[in-house]
């Protein structure tokens, strides 16, 4: 382990110890969170995700950046998708216990408040299942197109005021790769079930537990981008 290991792991027990020796800090932290939630979901991916982009980049290359890799605009594309993540959230939070009601299970929208049961699982499996599936592709898809944008102009700061060459970035990604792995593999087995975990959890830890998600999320995606775009 080197040195900017240390340093690393010193950020991560630096960004989390405050929730966990400070209860007056951790309420502070959750009431800014609760009245500025979008903003906080922009903030927390930006930094926690693009972590774990860089931790991925340790895993594969032995460093946590590179030429070309672009933190700083690898930071504010994440802000952005954590701003969908938290939309997500909130309309397949509140969509999918309405949608249960209106096929009979009618204490669907209130049941994720009470004490754990066999019914409060199956609200919190079926959220996570829809959000995963309906927009979890579409995140991932978007991230991978960001991604490649990025490597494509050197990871200058740049390249976020250029226009994105969809199509061209399209062609290079290795859609076999992205669907068995990234789709077929991440959703089912990582996804549901974490999500699951996140809406079983009261509020107050939910917060925590995104986070924490957040830099897997960086970390799974980044180890993923090696073999998800084809070489020209």
């Amino acid at each position: 382990m080197k040195k900017i290991d240390f340093y690393y792991i010193a950020f991560v027990i630096i960004l989390f110890a405050p929730f966990f020796l400070s209860e007056q800090v951790y309420n502070y932290y959750n009431q800014f969170n609760t009245a500025h939630g979008m903003w906080m979901s922009f903030l927390k991916f930006s930094i926690l995700a693009t972590a774990g982009e860089m931790l991925g980049l340790r895993i594969k290359t032995g460093h946590y950046s590179q030429p070309g890799f672009g933190g700083l605009a690898r930071a504010v594309v994440w802000g952005f998708i954590g701003l969908t993540i938290k939309l997500s959230f909130i309309i397949f939070g509140t969509g999918t216990p309405a949608f249960l009601a209106y096929m009979g299970m009618t204490d669907a929208p209130t049941i994720l408040a009470g004490s754990f049961t066999a019914s409060k699982l199956l609200v919190a499996f079926c959220i996570s299942t829809s959000m995963n599936l309906i927009y979890g592709p579409v995140m991932m898809t978007i991230h991978k197109i960001t991604d490649l944008h990025i490597i494509m102009n050197n990871g200058n700061l740049s390249c976020l005021l250029r226009p994105i060459q969809v199509g061209n970035i399209m062609e290079r990604i290795n859609w076999r790769f992205q669907w068995d792995f990234v789709f077929k593999k991440t959703i089912p087995f990582f996804w549901i079930p974490a999500h699951t975990i996140t809406f079983l959890l009261p509020v107050q830890f939910q917060v925590l537990f995104a986070a924490l998600l957040g830099i897997a999320l960086g970390v799974i995606l980044a180890l993923a981008s090696h073999n998800g775009s084809r070489q020209k």
